[in-house]
């Protein structure tokens, strides 16, 4: 982990929710941002290509200079940690361990996304060559008051570290005295889901299995095998909307594109751009926004149908023709606090023709889709307070 001095100039925000053009902004005049491991194109020359053989050594070489120069110091003995993040009045207190990667393999640790082979191995690639994994898993886990317990005693202490960022979000966080305490309340846990990583997740396996068959002494304790990960009680998280925003109309006009929709769904204008709940969708198009009420059915024996499943099934795939969201280049996402006003700027653009704001995806849905061993539509969840990347390493 950073000294405690140099602590809030490493921290940065997480390597996939800025492009490159972000991250060098973000970066700029800060030598300590952990941006320069994660994004380390920023410090190549412009065009360089963020998956190219440059950026994976750039990375590693400032990695290795920050240890050097003693950016990074490293834990004498397994530590422990809980990491609380404060955004408003909105706080999450966090376990920061290591999880095995067994408990992925047995679905102990369950998942709801599908991952791109693109991605996981940019994230894989980036592994092997810090010999570090570089960015926590986000993980949750139904609440056990036991855990908030003996988080909320840890928390009365004095911190390692307790700093604002820029964004105005908190960041404090604590070593646990004592390890075995905490391991043995952890035990009543029966299951655990990924929230946010799912790509750095599969790639710290990928690592990991690699590393394991070229071991011939392999026992399953070496580092490889585990997993950096931030733990959180579900009942702590905050899900934000994850909105869509389309570029085109297919074809139609405006008034045609308003009155196919309102053959499908009931629809009124508002001044609102929110959602008033589940089964509803707010719509941005020519200056207006409307209301459509989705009318789903519940299938028997099966987690409830999500509203982006209800939206993607029956207007934008079938008026719409996105077909697939993950690989449509017609179609974009924007979550967080700010998206509603955000996606209706860039419709007034010109760039988007319509956009939609959708309510937020409940964490119990997460739970139910992840246990049922169902993946959820892409793009249906965002976590905000988004975890800091390099407060904590974890190196192979």
């Amino acid at each position: 982990m950073p000294t405690a001095k140099l602590t809030p100039s490493v921290a940065s925000v997480p390597y996939d929710v800025v492009n490159t053009e972000e991250a060098g902004r973000l970066a700029a005049g800060n030598p300590h941002s952990f941006l320069h491991i994660s994004r380390a194109e920023i410090d190549l020359p412009a065009g360089t290509p963020p998956y190219s053989d440059e950026v994976y050594a750039q990375a590693a070489a400032t990695f290795g200079r920050f240890q050097k120069e003693g950016t990074f110091i490293r834990e004498t003995q397994p530590s422990l940690y809980v990491y609380r993040q404060q955004m408003g009045e909105h706080s999450q207190s966090g376990l920061v361990a290591c999880c095995h990667i067994e408990d992925y393999e047995q679905n102990l640790i369950r998942q709801h996304e599908k991952t791109l082979q693109s991605k996981e191995e940019d994230r894989a690639r980036h592994i092997r060559e810090l010999n570090a994994q570089a960015g926590p898993i986000f993980i949750v886990y139904r609440d056990q008051a036991r855990i908030d317990q003996i988080v909320a005693d840890l928390e009365k202490t004095t911190p390692l570290f307790d700093f604002t960022s820029p964004d105005g979000i908190r960041h404090s966080a604590w070593r646990i005295r004592n390890n075995q305490e905490i391991e043995s309340a952890f035990a009543s846990v029966p299951r655990s889901y990924i929230a946010d990583g799912h790509h750095r997740f599969a790639a710290a396996v990928k690592v990991g299995r690699e590393r394991r068959a070229a071991n011939t002494s392999h026992s399953g304790n070496e580092e490889y095998n585990w997993v950096l990960a931030v733990f959180f009680p579900a009942s702590q998280l905050r899900i934000l909307s994850y909105n869509r925003i389309v570029r085109d109309l297919n074809n139609m006009q405006a008034d045609e594109f308003i009155n196919r929709v309102r053959s499908l769904f009931p629809l009124r204008e508002t001044k609102e751009g929110m959602p008033a709940g589940p089964g509803t969708v707010c719509m941005y198009v020519t200056g207006k926004w409307y209301e459509l009420t989705l009318q789903h059915e519940q299938q028997a024996g099966k987690p409830k149908m999500l509203d982006v499943s209800v939206l993607q099934e029956r207007l934008l795939a079938p008026v719409l023709g996105i077909d697939d969201p993950r690989t449509s280049k017609r179609i974009d996402f924007a979550g967080g606090i700010h998206s509603v006003r955000e996606i209706a700027a860039r419709v007034d653009s010109g760039r988007f023709a319509v956009a939609f704001s959708m309510y937020p995806v409940a964490i119990d849905d997460v739970i139910a889709y992840s246990d049922a061993g169902l993946i959820m539509p892409p793009k249906s969840t965002w976590f905000e307070p988004k975890l800091r990347s390099g407060l904590f390493v974890h190196t192979l």
